[in-house]
């Protein structure tokens, strides 16, 4: 695993590169509960480039807040590529942004299967029309498994940007 800067400074660049673009941002979290979109909130003048956040914790807020079809989370499951990729995109469509990360992941301690243990966490993050997804593997416990996973949806929404930007 590649060290991640830390979590501060990243927020700072990240909060400039949408700035300089004049784009903002949204969030759609299930097992972050909302740290993405309090981590950016956090920093002063937040509202210039973070538009709003989705905290979908359950499968019907899913479904009810963003759309994300029920069939697709009975046959993908929540925590897939399938349905972060939705919740990003409709996130978008859903908000006055044009970049969204999405996550949705098993925490723990309890909640892993043998295809999906504890600390696997799906993330997508969709600038304009164009979506990415990510699983990661992310160690220690609830709380380890919730700040790694902010860390790296910010730093790699700022990838993003700027590789879209190049």
């Amino acid at each position: 695993m590649t060290e991640l800067p830390p979590l501060h400074h990243t927020l700072v660049q990240l909060a400039t590169a949408l700035k300089q673009r004049g784009w903002m941002m949204a969030t759609a979290e299930s097992c972050t509960g909302g740290l993405i979109a309090a981590a950016c909130t956090d920093l002063p003048g937040s509202s210039d480039w973070f538009d709003r956040g989705f905290v979908t914790y359950s499968n019907a807020a899913k479904t009810e807040m963003l759309g994300v079809p029920s069939a697709l989370i009975e046959t993908h499951g929540a925590v897939s590529e399938a349905v972060v990729r939705a919740m990003a995109e409709a996130a978008v469509q859903r908000s006055n942004a044009c970049v969204a990360v999405a996550v949705s992941g098993v925490a723990g301690p309890g909640g892993g299967s043998a295809d999906k243990p504890v600390g696997t966490v799906w993330m997508a993050w969709t600038i304009g029309a164009t979506t990415h997804a990510q699983c990661r593997q992310f160690a220690g416990d609830r709380a380890a498994v919730r700040t790694q996973t902010v860390a790296f949806a910010q730093s790699q929404l700022l990838d993003w940007i700027n590789a879209a930007s190049a």
